[in-house]
């Protein structure tokens, strides 16, 4: 499931490679492109469609997207600041953590990551979180799933807290069960997976939509864990 658009928090960091479901924000889900990579099959997980306007903007975007990748610095230098990251709020509770809120985890390399159990853009992501967990969290990394639901099924918290499970997830979860932290963080364009690193200070450094720049992602963690303050 391909999704691409203008983003209204920050395109900053996002990869050339723009793998997700993107929600529309009126109560549907629009899947501008559903080929599903995990098993070759095409996927409606619509209940909207796009036309041609739509697919000219979302190419327009897919340059915007690239030139942004581009622009990066290498990892020899610090990652940019793309602002102060925002309090998770509203939340029905955390899997893996007695956490209060993201706060709990100020001082810490944290790595934030928007999914919900049933994507598989999601699940693609976790061999890839779960090797970087397992490197950098005795250094310092800490990873906060903010489990956000796009179908029904997904809201009920016995079922989230048993898909950590059958999913292998150890990081703790955030409970955001009405998608409030979902809608806030990420704006008007919206999508599973999203990624953000934030570093000890509270600076978001990194922003990718989808699967994919797992090398990117890693280098930014220990770039921050290596050089704090950077």
């Amino acid at each position: 499931m391909l999704a691409i658009a203008v983003l209204g928090f920050s395109v900053a960091g996002l990869a050339s490679a723009v793998v997700g479901v993107f929600d529309d924000g009126v109560g549907g889900i629009t899947a501008i492109r559903t080929t599903d990579e995990a098993d070759g099959t095409n996927n409606a997980d619509s209940a909207n469609s796009t036309d041609s306007t739509d697919d000219a903007e979302n190419a327009g975007a897919v340059a915007g997207v690239q030139a942004e990748a581009d622009a990066q610095p290498a990892l020899g230098e610090a990652p940019p600041r793309l602002g102060a990251y925002q309090e998770l709020v509203d939340l029905d509770g955390w899997i893996n953590s007695n956490a209060v809120d993201l706060s709990s985890f100020d001082g810490q390399v944290r790595i934030v990551k928007f999914w919900t159990f049933g994507c598989v853009n999601c699940k693609n992501t976790l061999p890839h979180l779960r090797d970087i967990y397992g490197r950098w969290e005795p250094q310092g990394l800490e990873i906060i799933g903010v489990h956000s639901p796009e179908f029904d099924y997904e809201s009920d918290p016995d079922a989230v807290a048993q898909a950590t499970v059958d999913q292998n997830i150890p990081w703790p979860v955030a409970l955001d069960t009405n998608k409030t932290n979902f809608r806030s963080w990420q704006g008007s364009r919206r999508f599973w997976p999203r990624t953000y690193v934030i570093d000890q200070a509270g600076q978001i450094r990194y922003d990718h939509v989808g699967e994919g720049r797992y090398d990117r992602l890693e280098a930014t963690v220990s770039f921050l864990i290596e050089n704090p303050g950077a």
